[in-house]
């Protein structure tokens, strides 16, 4: 009886082992395949050379207009985040990266090149990377995936991002890593400067689109 039980007891956690491992492969490959299909999705579908062009405009815009300007930073704020929600309804894959990653080496190049650098943005660089491809995801997903309207899709991409970058100022802050000023600069400022760059984005893209169609 006491062999019987044992036995039991291990092919139950072989079935567990193996529900597990599945469940994780399923997870993994949804999640990759789901990512795929909303990084390629379009508003509407635009020649190989237009996207390219389109790439580096909005890369160049991203990159540059924070290394030449830098100030007033809400023009430049909403600036890139027009170009972000534009690339996030006209590029597709691995073209929009170079829009999410440019705009934060531009204000970094500034920093060097115009003024004293200063080592705070290099501890916050890699979380406005992942906060400009939440919004960027977020409004590809709920806009182009999900087909829900324009205004929502932006609200909740720009809530979802400043609720990520201001989280991420304060743990450092709290650490010790950043001034108290980068809860101001990643807080509500975050928001309004994405939402009024969705505004301009809706803007570009519904003139540039009934223009090409």
């Amino acid at each position: 009886m006491l062999v019987f039980k044992v036995c039991v007891k291990i092919k139950l956690i072989q079935i567990e082992i193996y529900l597990k491992n599945r469940l994780l492969g399923y997870v993994e490959v949804f999640s990759m395949n789901y990512l795929n299909k909303v990084s390629n999705l379009q508003d509407y579908a635009l020649s190989n050379i237009s996207e390219y062009f389109e790439l580096i405009v909005y890369s160049a815009v991203c990159f540059f207009l924070p290394l030449m300007i830098g100030h007033p930073q809400i023009i430049v704020g909403i600036v890139v985040n027009a170009m972000l929600i534009t690339a996030a309804l006209n590029l597709r894959g691995y073209k929009m990266w170079p829009v999410i990653l440019l705009p934060s080496l531009g204000v970094l190049s500034r920093g060097l090149l115009f003024g004293p650098f200063t080592i705070f943005l290099v501890y916050m660089i890699p979380f406005i990377w992942m906060g400009n491809a939440i919004l960027v995801y977020v409004f590809k997903t709920l806009k182009l995936h999900m087909k829900i309207n324009y205004i929502f899709s932006l609200a909740a991409g720009a809530g979802f991002k400043t609720g990520f970058l201001f989280l991420a100022a304060l743990t450092m802050f709290k650490l010790g890593f950043v001034p108290a000023i980068f809860l101001t600069s990643m807080g509500l400022f975050q928001l309004w400067t994405a939402l009024a760059g969705g505004a301009v984005a809706f803007a570009i893209h519904y003139g540039k689109k009934r223009f090409a169609t």
